[in-house]
């Protein structure tokens, strides 16, 4: 069978059957050292695994995860996929209706919550679903129902590599959230991608400082280190001002985070040093600027590498390579485990140069969107996916992104990118975040808006004279509304639809 047709659970097994992995760290609480080595993990899971099976989890039945992050999500994770089922993991922080649609949406067998915690989700539980609470052990993580400890095991078959393992929401900041169901061979697949696209071996440690309900912390910072036999630092709520010092403690070797949390991260690190262990950084889930990319090198001391992903390829399509192969600012790097292409509204591929929908096809990408007929339709054509992000390839392979196709402004027939307002934004020194949308306009049917929020002093008609020096007139906005945050979704996508409309209501 071919190295990427495995499941999450034989390239876990293959890791820890390495020679002296079995010994080896695999997980590590932050905050207390306590770790998890390899043969106690497997064990751990097997035996999780059964519990599940004996409380009646069969293969193909779902299990809603709302837990904070720490080593017992990644466990009961890996149990839950282990017998075929299919882990969905949400939120902690949304609401009782939003824990309800999800719900609703996932229609799950089991919902597993952390004991005592977490009153919005219980409060949506309904249907058939089964409330199970977990409780860290001494020795293995405990489970009850309705106040009875699950105790009784089963044996199991092994999950197979076309079983859903992970069914996980679209963000949702365009439309409706679609259900993406991840197979073991899709997970398994980029998980290698990014093994070998940073070069991790059993020495590499990274710290998971990404949440764990999203396919980056899932996949890049935890099953890429395990599937190659490498740590996971975890922390169970993650410390800026303590973050640096965890660095240095624990020996981490690299990070991967979203540009809102590395600026968090360095903003409250001002003075500390990244300790000499730390080989690289990593920047996904939304643009990274100029400003910040500079910033993260100098801090971190280490190449910063963007790359880019989403949830339909099981994270990781595109980065820009360790040294010293070329990385640019403003690219998202070349192809790794995919092939990328440019293409037209009608399906034909462009060349090096032209900008387009950016198009992928690859071991990674999702079979399709459950029960979304249309949007399979729309989405998906001759086995490549259309991610609706425009971008263009260079004569090298490098990708540049220039914008979210449902969200480019169309002002008096000139297609306007988001992305280059707010990079104009960002260059102002007074302005910490930027968000760029479309108004309705009778003259033009979009004009161009924003909305920032500020470190420093600064006026609106002050921003707007700033965009008029920097970019063509059709460009500047018509008005720069300044907030005091801007909204982003849990992984740091700005959320430009909220914005556009509680702007118009205002």
């Amino acid at each position: 069978m071919p190295q990427q047709a495995r499941s999450l659970t034989a390239a876990l097994s293959t890791a820890a059957e390495a020679p002296a992995a079995a010994d080896a760290p695999a997980l590590t609480t932050a905050e207390t050292g306590e770790t998890l080595d390899y043969r106690r993990l497997v064990e751990r899971v097997d035996e999780l695994a059964r519990r599940l099976r004996g409380a009646g989890l069969e293969r193909d039945d779902r299990v809603a995860i709302v837990l904070p992050n720490g080593p017992e999500f990644v466990e009961l994770l890996l149990a839950v996929t282990t017998v075929g089922a299919a882990a969905a993991p949400l939120n902690p922080a949304y609401t009782a209706e939003e824990h309800r649609f999800y719900l609703a949406d996932i229609a799950p067998k089991l919902l597993v919550l952390a004991e005592g915690k977490t009153p919005a989700a219980r409060e949506a539980l309904s249907g058939d679903s089964v409330l199970v609470e977990l409780t860290p052990g001494r020795d293995r993580l405990e489970l009850s129902a309705s106040g009875r400890r699950l105790s009784a095991t089963l044996p199991f078959e092994p999950a197979e590599p076309d079983d859903v393992a992970l069914l996980l929401h679209t963000s949702g900041t365009t439309n409706r959230p679609k259900q993406v169901p991840l197979l073991h061979r899709n997970l398994v697949a980029s998980a290698l991608t990014v093994a070998e696209c940073y070069q991790l071996t059993p020495a590499d440690v990274s710290f998971c400082v990404m949440p764990l309900f999203h396919v980056h912390g899932l996949v890049a910072s935890t099953l890429a280190p395990l599937v190659s036999g490498g740590s996971v630092l975890v922390a169970r709520r993650l410390s800026p001002r303590r973050f640096w010092a965890q660095l240095a403690d624990y020996g981490v070797t690299w990070l991967s985070a979203g540009p809102t949390l590395h600026h968090m991260l360095l903003d409250r690190g001002q003075g500390s040093a990244a300790p000499p262990s730390l080989r690289f950084a990593r920047s996904c889930s939304s643009a990274l600027s100029a400003e910040l990319f500079e910033r993260c090198e100098s801090s971190y001391g280490g190449p910063m590498l963007e790359a880019y992903g989403m949830t339909e390829a099981s994270h990781q399509m595109t980065s820009n390579p360790l040294p010293p192969g070329d990385r640019f600012i403003g690219s998202v790097g070349v192809a790794t485990g995919t092939e990328i292409a440019i293409a037209d509204a009608y399906g034909a591929f462009l060349p090096a140069g032209a900008v387009g929908e950016v198009c992928i096809r690859g071991p990674g990408v999702t079979p399709g969107y459950l029960s979304n007929e249309e949007a399979n339709e729309t989405s998906f054509f001759d086995g490549w996916f259309r991610t609706g992000d425009q971008g263009v390839l260079d004569g090298s392979g490098y990708l540049r992104l220039t914008g979210r196709i449902k969200e480019l402004i169309l002002r008096g027939g000139e297609n306007i990118s988001p992305l280059e307002i707010e990079a104009t934004l960002l260059d102002h020194p007074a302005v910490g975040d930027a968000v760029a949308f479309g108004i309705p306009d009778a003259k033009y049917g979009e004009e161009v808006a924003a909305a920032v929020s500020l470190t420093a002093s600064a006026s609106e008609s002050e921003l707007v004279d700033f965009c008029r020096e920097r970019l063509a007139a059709f460009k500047v906005p018509r008005a720069v509304h300044i907030l005091a945050a801007i909204p982003r979704t849990p992984t740091g996508k700005v959320q430009r639809r909220r914005v556009a409309e509680a702007v118009s209501e205002g």
